[in-house]
């Protein structure tokens, strides 16, 4: 074989996690959902008869998975036994593997389908995923409450989505001038319980749909924070904002909404904050030049295809363009230093 031959066989190869991307997936669906890794946990590192035994399956099942999970580094073989792989094992560690577990399984149940879905939506520029949903409406969130259990299941993975990405918002964004923060769209209040269990000086009022705020109030009253963390029900868009604060939070809120729609927000954050008080958009960013990061590029399928017809991951200068647009000054960005590209941009209402 020659150089050329050579270079262009493993410049192929590269295509191979590509074109099994699907298999890819369900390797750690399977993995997930038959309880594998917790087994090698708990108990491993095991024989691959005994993972047979102890899930109650085949012992071709347990090789044939033990070998995608293995061969994507999900698991390790070592001298005839198996444990869990680096990324796994790390989870487990970090006390993050019922997070990363919802996420697998809304990624099966509500992304997986519907990305067969991504060509159409981008050729006609509608979330046409929206179809595998019952329902007339053309958004994904009106439209899971006609399966049972589906909207409890989002509910719950958004929940775990915050969790993993919130730590740039509670722990890396200064709160310590802050009074009173208004999260616009907070859903069932997991940054708020968040920020008031880290800040104890902070008073946030999450402003949602009144049926959004249902669960929020269940959640705040389970956290212990009534006294602190409260609720106003309106619509984001046309509802009027609460006074009285001086940070007005969106969060994972402009991923959602077009461009216009997102300046149309920010401008309504601007007339309810406080002068001299400031907006924080707290969502995942892709990058200015285009080229990344894989985690934006590759969830852009699940907003291009389900959310609304305009939802995206948009770039950092695009959203502190539309703050810039809104009137607010001192624009500036917050990276995360964990693993997904999660982020905050700020800016400030100026003073009179």
């Amino acid at each position: 074989m020659s150089g050329n031959d050579a270079r262009s066989a493993e410049e192929l190869g590269r295509l191979v996690p590509v074109l099994f991307g699907y298999a890819a997936f369900q390797q750690l669906n399977a993995g997930s959902q038959l309880g594998l890794f917790e087994l090698l946990d708990a108990k491993g590192p095991l024989s691959a008869e005994r993972v047979a035994e102890e899930l109650g399956i085949a012992r071709r099942s347990a090789d044939v998975l033990l070998l995608g999970t293995t061969a994507l580094g999900l698991t390790e073989a070592v001298d005839g036994t198996y444990r869990n792989g680096p990324s796994i094992a790390a989870g487990f560690r970090e006390g993050l593997w019922p997070v990363l577990r919802d996420i697998v399984e809304f990624q099966d149940r509500v992304s997986y389908l519907p990305a067969g879905d991504y060509t159409e939506s981008l050729r006609t520029g509608e979330n046409a995923g929206i179809r595998h949903f019952p329902g007339t409406t053309r958004d994904l969130y009106t439209r899971l409450s006609g399966v049972p259990g589906l909207e409890e299941l989002f509910y719950r993975c958004m929940h775990s989505w915050s969790r993993l990405s919130n730590p740039v918002l509670v722990e890396q964004t200064d709160f310590s001038a802050t009074r009173r923060v208004l999260d616009v769209g907070g859903g069932d209040a997991v940054n708020a319980i968040a920020l008031a269990r880290a800040h104890p000086s902070l008073r946030v009022t999450v402003l949602d749909r009144a049926g959004a705020l249902e669960v929020a109030e269940r959640n705040i009253r389970e956290a212990g924070l009534s006294d602190r963390v409260e609720t106003h029900a309106a619509d984001i868009f046309t509802g009027a904002y609460p006074g009285g604060h001086d940070c007005v939070l969106f969060a994972h809120q402009l991923v959602i909404w077009s461009p216009e729609q997102n300046v149309t927000l920010l401008r309504k954050a601007y007339e309810a904050v406080e002068p001299g008080g400031r907006v924080l958009v707290f969502n995942a960013f892709s990058d200015d030049d285009g080229t990344g990061p894989l985690y934006a590029a590759l969830d852009n399928v699940y907003f291009t295809t389900l959310p609304f017809r305009h939802s995206t991951i948009y770039r950092w200068a695009q959203v502190e363009g539309w703050l810039r647009e809104a009137g607010f000054t001192e624009v500036g960005r917050t990276v995360s230093a964990g693993w997904t590209p999660h982020g905050v941009v700020g800016g400030v209402r100026r003073a009179p």
